[in-house]
């Protein structure tokens, strides 16, 4: 073989390797992540972009919003923030020594309609003596630090969801809370 052939034969091989550097399974590998990208993408923004609509919202004389069920629905009733007051409690919290001691809560329920208030004002002595029989039960360390604060919360905010079920109270509010122990 003379030097001419072996450099044509290089140059072909070298020409072969550049071509298969761009191999139809490199070009797959690329365009289809990319290709799903814009797919995505496009669907995404169909989804989340759109009309959208401005809200005027209207205010109570207090200055709390007033948000209303959609106008179709016959008979809506209007949302707004409520808050209904329950007298403070003072209980004898279980304790493994012999010391005793209480606990004085007040707390504000927050409800967003009117005939929330009314069916507290029913059920009330159902919902104190649910709070007392569960409160009477605490221990000293069940209410210590925010951990405790919030567990306390959380319950009381299910007990009485239970008692006026279906109506429902958005949040349990401290008003106050001392421990003499």
């Amino acid at each position: 073989m003379s030097d001419e052939e072996e450099t044509d034969k290089d140059s072909e091989l070298e020409e072969g390797l550049e071509k298969k550097k761009f191999s139809g399974k490199k070009m797959i590998m690329i365009i289809v992540p990319v290709l799903l990208l814009l797919v995505g993408g496009g669907a995404a923004f169909m989804f989340m972009g759109g009309d959208e609509e401005v809200h005027e919202v209207e205010l109570d004389e207090h200055g709390n919003p007033i948000v209303a069920l959609d106008e179709e629905e016959e008979g809506a009733e209007v949302l707004e923030l409520l808050f209904y007051d329950i007298e403070p409690m003072l209980v004898n919290l279980t304790s493994t020594s012999g010391k005793s001691a209480y606990l004085k809560l007040s707390v504000t329920l927050e409800v967003d309609k009117q005939s929330a208030i009314e069916e507290l004002d029913i059920n009330l002595p159902r919902i104190v003596d649910n709070f007392q029989v569960y409160l009477r039960e605490l221990r000293l360390e069940d209410i210590n630090g925010s951990a405790g604060m919030f567990r306390l919360k959380e319950e009381l905010l299910i007990r009485v969801n239970e008692t006026i079920y279906p109506t429902r109270v958005n949040d349990v509010l401290f008003k106050e809370m001392l421990i003499n122990g």
